[in-house]
């Protein structure tokens, strides 16, 4: 069945609504957030490594052990979030936490105090993950969502773009200050902290809105709404080749790429989703999530496709200008139409369970990938890739009509 668009405010020529301040701020926390956290991300194994003494074998433990502990904090915090009746405590709890990491780091001695500090950090983001999507979801309406998504990705994304740059900048002058950039990198979080507090508002619930006599389930797996279900279905099977982007680093570097120019192509890729974020979640408003996401893994399928084959390493340029694109076609619209699925009573929770299981996925899959790598072909992962990805491009174009469960939604 072909791909048809989510209801929509058809024959109106008012323009669409302004996003909610909170929408807003909330894409200007991640900005300062992003800039702070991608400013020493890149330098965090030269620092664990060659400043703080630690073996090789360290960095694998620390990042291991700090994205699964973020992981397994999302379904968590999301489902304490629905039983507090507020997102914005543990938002602002969670980006504070990262806040704070940074001048840890920046005093730590032996190797053992940044594990914890990594750990403090990635705790901080499965704290905050889903509660913050849920703040977005509910103060924006459905069929803005993914102009608010997407807003927020574009920003979040413009500081994983500027915070490279300034670490780059700032290292440049000063040579091997280290400590130095993790102090540094402590001014824009606090800033991203101060706006979370002052200017963030949560929607006031309206009269006869969840009514006390009638007590709110519990999340559970089984509890879902089905088409909750097949969308998570679908995202791990697309999951299962999506490894992580360090392997086109590395397929690029294996043609011919210097590690100075992989730092470039890292950031120019991300500039792509950060000047188109917007424009794609407003159009997924107009014609529907699933056509947008559909499209996004159709364009991994042929990134990882040439990634395969590398006829030159003059490809590889445009190749991440592509790549970028199916970020921008995924990543906020997947959230806008986790958003759309569940449950207004369970709406953290239920978020959360999407972004845990997205994170989750990622350890097998590049266990899987580095696994083929080495032992079968160079080739051999991108090839996985651009075959899960098309097989969830066909489950999503043969899904049947979409409807928005509006009932769910709060009456306006």
């Amino acid at each position: 069945m072909a791909l048809m668009a989510e209801p929509a405010e058809h024959g109106s020529t008012e323009p669409p609504a302004p996003l909610s301040t909170t929408v807003r701020t909330l894409g200007l926390v991640s900005l300062f957030t992003d800039v702070s956290s991608e400013m020493v991300y890149p330098v965090n194994p030269v620092f664990l490594t060659r400043v703080l003494g630690a073996p090789a074998w360290v960095l694998g433990l620390v990042e291991g052990a700090a994205e699964a502990t973020a992981s397994l904090l999302k379904l968590y915090s999301g489902a304490k979030s629905d039983r507090l009746g507020a997102r914005k405590p543990l938002t602002v709890l969670g980006y504070s936490m990262a806040a704070v990491s940074k001048p840890i780091i920046g005093l730590a001695g032996p190797w053992g105090a940044m594990f914890a500090a990594r750990l403090l950090d990635r705790a901080g983001k499965g704290i905050r993950s889903a509660p913050r999507d849920a703040l977005i979801a509910e103060a924006s309406t459905p069929d803005q969502r993914g102009r608010a998504f997407g807003l927020h990705r574009s920003l979040d994304t413009a500081g994983a773009v500027l915070g490279p740059l300034c670490g780059y900048a700032f290292l440049r002058a000063y040579p091997d200050a280290f400590r130095s950039l993790y102090f540094l990198a402590f001014i824009p979080a606090l800033i991203g902290v101060l706006l979370l507090v002052l200017f963030v508002r949560e929607r006031a619930k309206k009269p006869g809105e969840n009514p006390p006599a009638e007590p709110k389930k519990a999340f559970t797996w089984a509890g879902l709404d089905p088409s909750y279900k097949r969308f998570l279905l679908v995202l791990t099977i697309f999951s299962i080749g999506n490894s992580s982007d360090a392997f086109l680093l590395l397929r690029a570097q294996g043609n011919g790429f210097a590690a100075e120019s992989l730092l470039l192509l890292y950031a120019f890729f991300n500039v792509v989703e950060a000047c188109l974020g917007y424009a794609v979640g407003s159009l997924s408003d107009r014609v529907g999530r699933r056509p947008m996401i559909a499209f996004g893994y159709a364009t991994f399928a042929i990134v990882y496709l040439g990634f395969a084959w590398m006829p030159s390493p003059i490809a590889v340029w445009p190749l991440f200008v592509v790549y970028g694109l199916y970020y921008t076609c995924t990543q906020g619209v997947q959230r806008a139409f986790a958003a759309d699925l569940a449950h207004p009573d369970r709406r953290g929770a239920e978020l959360g369970a999407f972004h845990m299981l997205v994170g989750l996925a990622a350890l097998p899959a590049s266990l899987l990938a580095g696994f083929l790598y080495a032992k079968v072909a160079p080739a051999a992962p991108f090839y996985l890739g651009a075959a899960t990805s098309l097989a969830a491009a066909l489950m999503l174009i043969g899904w049947n009509r979409w409807e928005r469960p509006a009932s769910l939604e709060p009456s306006a």
